[in-house]
């Protein structure tokens, strides 16, 4: 079977977009992979016995009748899909991703070309266009100044690629200008998940406070239902669905007031057991993992502020419990954002905010619609509850100088106070030693073929 025979299953979104479920073009396709791993769970025949069976009778009733009718929801823990969902906006990507389980990839800012890059406007009217063309005519203007002022604090060295320095250089660049980039910016994403995950998410997706995350989740579930009828065509139930559909538009957002500084809101640690745990956590090298057993110590909450733009990449971390915030305009700009820019630059970034905040307010909108027209380098509240293994884990990765600078900032903050805390009882942690110092080898960071 060639590449070009492969049948993908594919539905197109009102934006533009689509969903599609790729076709691996294997012979034993997920439900006949779930079916399989089923079978030898109830009997010691061994596989061969229950390819047989395969072969004779198909997957497909055993997954409607076991799977779906008898609700044996850990069958669909067996079987694998890969979703390509395309031309959805930073909100939805986020949506879908808000998932302890999401195994994926999305597409970087760094690498995406703007200056033709669909944004989603719900609303559809002029006047919200204009504000999300403003955003995109200032980031593509700024390009250019931007990186010629980087390169004048940061010259390259001797023994440095140019190639290398330049996509550094860039990578610079693009982290600052994408504050000034609103949140309805499409983007691509691919989702690889169990049928059960997917089934699980979905069921939450439907109900979700934007039209658009309802919308794609309708499509994925057509496709769905189109590669795979046997396997998603779960029974709906009233109270279940009233249920979700209440606290997703009620309670789904955090908001709350502005931190004044990165806090420990809540310390769990049971002392005494993390004292038993104390060789293992001083004796830990660097580039491993805690074992997970010292969460059962307990959890540690924190609270700080930090822009849409860095929770994009906080959010990866799912080990740790996270809401996700409500984007907008409350807590103003991160600062980060106007000291990168060079004077001229940074004059026309302030005139711009202002301008777009009064626009959006004015174009009274409901604050989940409005978030679409709301630049990524606004700051929001942000809680993160984890035990210590994951928050070990998040703070040493984004506490480095290849990571965005208002989240490294937060990440150094949580590691001081994890410190101050845990030390005493062997808690040490492999931070780099010189976090803000530009380097090139982020020029090296990227996905390219040989």
């Amino acid at each position: 079977m060639s590449i070009e025979s492969l049948k993908h299953t594919v539905k197109k979104l009102d934006s533009g977009g689509m969903v599609m479920i790729l076709d691996t073009g294997a012979v034993i396709g997920p439900e006949s992979q779930a079916m399989i791993q089923a079978l030898h769970s109830r009997s010691t025949g061994g596989v061969k016995k229950h390819l047989e069976i395969l072969a004779k009778k198909g997957a497909e009733n055993f997954m409607a009748s076991f799977y779906v009718g008898y609700g044996h929801k850990s069958i669909g823990d067996c079987g694998t899909i890969t979703l390509f969902i395309e031309g959805i906006s930073m909100l939805a990507a986020k949506a879908i991703q808000d998932w302890a389980l999401y195994s994926g990839q999305e597409a970087s800012t760094r690498y995406v070309d703007f200056s033709q890059q669909m944004f989603i406007n719900p609303a559809g009217t002029d006047e919200t266009n204009e504000v999300l063309e403003n955003w995109r005519k200032f980031y593509l203007a700024s390009r250019g100044p931007v990186e010629a002022h980087l390169k004048e604090q940061f010259p390259i060295q001797d023994g440095e690629k140019q190639a290398v320095y330049d996509k550094a250089i860039a990578a610079r660049g693009f982290d600052i200008l994408r504050g000034f980039l609103p949140a309805g910016a499409s983007t691509n994403i691919a989702w690889h998940s169990n049928m059960r995950q997917v089934a699980d998410k979905l069921a939450l997706l439907r109900h979700h406070p934007l039209e658009e995350v309802r919308h794609i989740a309708a499509k994925i579930q057509e496709a769905l239902l189109d590669s795979y009828p046997s396997s998603f065509s779960h029974e709906i139930f009233e109270t279940t669905e009233n249920y979700n559909h209440q606290w997703m538009n009620e309670d789904y957002y955090f908001t709350h007031e502005a931190y004044p500084e990165t806090t420990l809101l809540h310390n769990g640690i049971d002392a005494e057991l993390l004292k038993e745990y104390k060789e293992v956590l001083e004796s830990r090298p660097m580039k491993t993992e805690l074992p997970k057993f010292v969460a059962q110590a307990g959890t540690v909450q924190f609270g700080f502020m930090l822009d849409f733009g860095s929770f994009r990449d906080i959010q990866r971390h799912r080990a740790v419990t996270q809401r996700m915030p409500l984007l907008t305009t409350e807590h103003g700009m991160e600062q980060f954002y106007f000291d990168s820019l060079p004077e001229d630059v940074r004059k026309k970034a302030q005139e711009l905010v202002a301008s777009q905040e009064e626009k959006i307010k004015q174009l009274n909108l409901t604050p989940e619609v409005a978030q679409y027209y709301t630049a990524m380098g606004y700051n929001l509240p942000n809680r993160v509850t984890g035990d210590l293994p994951a928050l070990v884990y998040l703070v040493e990765l984004r506490a480095t100088r290849f990571v965005h600078p208002t989240l490294r900032r937060r990440a150094i903050e949580m590691a001081e106070i994890l410190l101050k805390e845990f030390s005493q009882y062997g808690l040490k942690l492999h931070l780099d030693d010189d976090p803000g110092r530009f380097d090139v080898r982020r020029g090296e960071h990227d996905i390219v073929m040989k």
